[in-house]
């Protein structure tokens, strides 16, 4: 089976998990046997030399993936304003883009057009809103079916907060025309049913996952403090509103009252990042709070084992990756009840994002504890040692198999 598959993010040049996601299955189904034709912005492949190095596929054939890269300045959770941004340096230049971002995605789709036209596939696989117009454009010129991926949608980003009508209609459209839609779990499934009314029949669940061999065996070390010692909590995400740092910033003042010798620190980068320090050097714990940028690779992994608990407080999470990161890093995850992890993860805390009293004291017993905190260790690793990206690329397969059925017999 041959896929076109359009994405707008790929290690190494990912800020966020939807790379890791697009990563993690593109390898699951080239083990699995599927050739893929991977279409990307080019400032998503500008940094990578070869086809080894752009996918580090172990155990897989690499000649079973194709990369096609789009002229184009899209990046991961690039909103309107930013692109407006980019376009205002690029002033005084002669320039292909959109004046704006919806213009620029739709100039995509017009390239997507053009590839779909020569490559040879069976299946088009688009993740996210910024593809959905390519993915469409592929189906109406090549006649295949179109599966549509929501890893987050546009109430995801707002925190439901209110959405932008473009980007809205944008994801409706696309999950409308497609032939079936996948959602990287149940909580986000419920989402795109009551917010854009697609019925429960055309939604397809498939978690996301994580390899243990993914996850590098060198770096630091765990912390050796004991139980009276400085210990750690990490935040590792982008700093935005759908993620929640201020309500962990909130909980992390309390948890400090009970229990002052711990250290916050905050990996990551995003637009909220100057409002999170203000908020810290207002409720004065700035002093315990250290903001460590934005990390790649080995060095978010050596951030996971130098914590000692894990805080994911998103307030809505369609999925999120980082939790299996930081178990199989042998690191206790404290999650929201507003993530679809939950779902594959059952072993960790759990508290909604806004009770930061609950928080608070969750996160000072799985730093007291020691029986607490090791439980936790043993038994999220365990958990996640049993998910696989190959499992979550099978269940992919199955769902383009029944598409392609239901075609063939239609």
């Amino acid at each position: 089976m041959k896929v076109l598959m359009f994405g707008w993010e790929f290690p190494p040049m990912n800020t966020g998990g939807l790379g890791t996601a697009c990563y993690g299955l593109t390898k699951g189904l080239v083990q699995n046997g599927i050739s893929i034709t991977l279409v990307l912005p080019q400032a998503a492949t500008a940094l990578h030399s070869s086809m080894a190095g752009l996918l580090k596929i172990r155990n897989a054939n690499t000649s079973k993936v194709k990369i096609k890269s789009v002229k184009s300045p899209m990046v991961a959770y690039m909103n309107p304003s930013d692109y407006e941004q980019y376009m205002l340096r690029m002033k005084g230049q002669k320039s292909i883009y959109g004046s704006n971002l919806f213009e620029e995605v739709e100039r995509f789709a017009k390239q997507a057009e053009l590839i779909a036209r020569e490559e040879d596939f069976d299946i088009i696989h688009a993740h996210d809103w910024m593809t959905y117009k390519a993915g469409m454009a592929a189906k109406r010129v090549s006649g295949k079916p179109l599966v549509v991926h929501v890893h987050a949608t546009e109430f995801d980003r707002t925190g439901g907060l209110g959405a932008n009508e473009h980007v809205y209609s944008i994801e409706k459209e696309g999950m409308e025309k497609a032939d079936i839609v996948i959602t990287v779990s149940g909580y986000t499934k419920q989402k795109v049913i009551e917010n854009y009314g697609i019925p429960e029949g055309k939604i397809k669940v498939v978690h996301n996952a994580i390899d243990r061999e993914d996850i590098p065996q060198t770096g630091f070390g765990k912390n050796s403090s004991d139980s009276m010692g400085e210990k750690t909590v990490l935040y590792l995400g982008r700093i935005t509103l759908q993620k929640g740092p201020d309500y962990f910033i909130a909980a992390a003042k309390k948890a400090l009252e009970a229990e002052p010798n711990i250290k916050f620190i905050i990996a990551g980068s995003g637009d909220m990042e100057p409002r999170i320090i203000e908020q810290a050097a207002h409720l004065g714990i700035a002093h315990r709070v250290l903001f460590a940028g934005f990390l790649r690779d080995e060095e978010i992994h050596n951030a996971y084992r130098m914590a000692d608990l894990y805080v994911l407080p998103s307030v809505s999470e369609p999925f999120g990756i980082t939790p299996l990161e930081a178990v199989m890093n042998k690191t206790p995850a404290l999650v929201s009840k507003q993530s679809g992890v939950t779902e594959v993860l059952k072993n960790c805390l759990q508290v909604d994002f806004w009770d930061v009293d609950q928080m608070a004291n969750k996160m000072v017993a799985a730093l007291r504890y020691k029986e607490l905190h090791s439980e936790l260790s043993r038994s999220g690793y365990d958990e996640a040692s049993r998910l696989s990206w190959s499992k979550s690329a099978q269940k992919c397969i199955e769902v383009y198999g029944n598409v392609l059925g239901g075609l063939a017999h239609g």
